[in-house]
């Protein structure tokens, strides 16, 4: 039986600590969630390389 691809979608994650810092640049990863698992955004903590530090990333759009 085929597996359904239509529950998983793409999301965009984006650093909090870098945008409210003001420096140049963003922190971005792309990932997939669950549509019907996790109604809610994502937040998770990721490296920031411009930082050099693990910081919390928040899903945006």
């Amino acid at each position: 039986m085929a597996k359904k691809k239509g529950d998983r979608i793409q999301v965009i994650l984006e650093c909090t600590e870098h945008k409210n810092s003001g420096m140049p640049g963003t922190s971005r990863y792309i990932t997939t969630k669950n549509r019907k698992n996790t109604t809610s955004r994502l937040e998770l903590k990721k490296y920031n390389p411009i930082l050099r530090k693990y910081t919390i990333h928040k899903e945006i759009k």
